[in-house]
């Protein structure tokens, strides 16, 4: 774990030493020792920011958010410094979380970010910071996704996410500022950011079906049909790639459903599939379509099998469906 203390403040070595076996403990997810030590940390040196900023890390890293911005509070008001400090972008995520909108205004502006309408205002946060995966449930079966920025510390989350997430369409969750790898796009490298928490739930059911789709005109109708009836649609057989955790923390391509990827440290070929193969099933030359797809569709439940039924219903010699269920 990195300790963010600023060498000008000169702490004591009893204060270094109390506050590296508090992080040591934090990476084996010892929190309550922890924060004994870090408090014994703040009570030998109280004029100092990093105290109280180690103090709300650790508050946030528990999700106890009342008292991460108490200890946030202290730390930046003690800071040397106008812009630019983490302590300050620290107790914007906090704000966030708890909705106290006038301290994450003033967190970010104070962190060195404009804001439409300056700091007053009771509402959300509200920026176009267009799209970015996020990766979701970090400690359990991860997931990486994409979805909006509504401001620093939220995404809307865009893609249909797995079950095994626990998370759906719609969702706008919590997320961490320190990027943990990163996805490439058309050249264009996106910062994976860590989901924290559920933010907001979303209403919105995920479902999976099996389609019989004779080709990729087929697949792509029945997700323009969905988006057009305001939810979504995803062909999982094609957007879903399986990654180890090395990779999945580091720089990688998106799978685009095109282009065909292979984890580098899976030993599968196309005929023969490794356990985290996972060859894109699009367009790419020399590969075959699959008649059969895998889909996620995020719809209310008295609206999937009518847009389903409708879908086959435009051309039913090249379509077809089964197995529609309810996973999350």
């Amino acid at each position: 774990m990195r300790i963010f203390h600023r060498a000008r403040h000169r702490p004591s070595a009893t204060w270094r030493q109390t506050t590296d076996r508090a992080f040591t403990l934090i990476g084996d997810g010892r929190y309550e020792d922890a924060g004994a030590l870090l408090v014994m940390a703040a009570d030998l040196e109280p004029w100092l920011s990093d105290s109280w900023f180690n103090l709300a890390l650790l508050h946030k890293f528990r999700r106890d958010w009342e008292q991460a911005r108490s200890a946030g509070l202290r730390a930046v008001a003690l800071l040397d410094r106008e812009h630019g400090a983490p302590d300050w972008w620290n107790l914007g995520i906090t704000a966030t979380a708890l909705q106290d909108w006038p301290l994450a205004r003033r967190a970010w502006q104070a962190y060195g970010l404009k804001l439409p309408g300056g700091p007053g205002g009771d509402g959300p946060v509200s920026l176009d910071l267009g799209t970015t995966p996020v990766r979701l449930s970090p400690d359990g079966e991860s997931e990486v996704v994409w979805g909006r920025r509504l401001d620093p510390a939220r995404i809307e989350v865009l893609s249909i996410p797995l079950p095994s997430s626990g998370r759906r369409w719609g969702e706008v969750v919590l997320h961490d500022g320190a990027p943990h790898g990163e996805r490439v796009t058309d050249g264009v490298a996106y910062p994976v950011f860590d989901e924290i928490e559920l933010w907001a739930p979303s209403p919105v059911p995920t479902y999976v079906v099996l389609l019989q789709a004779a080709t990729a005109g087929d697949r792509d109708a029945l997700e323009r049909l969905v988006a057009e009836a305001g939810y979504a649609a995803e062909d999982w057989t094609s957007s879903v790639r399986l990654l180890c955790r090395a990779c999945s923390e580091s720089r990688m391509a998106s799978d685009d459903g095109v282009v065909a990827h292979h984890d580098p440290h899976d030993d599968g070929d196309a005929a023969h599939p490794g356990h985290l193969s996972h060859l894109s099933q699009g367009g790419a030359a020399g590969m075959s379509w699959l008649v059969e797809r895998e889909c996620g569709i995020a719809a209310p439940a008295h609206l999937v099998r009518v847009l389903l039924d409708r879908w086959v219903a435009a051309a039913p010699a090249t379509r077809a469906y089964r197995d529609l269920e309810e996973v999350c």
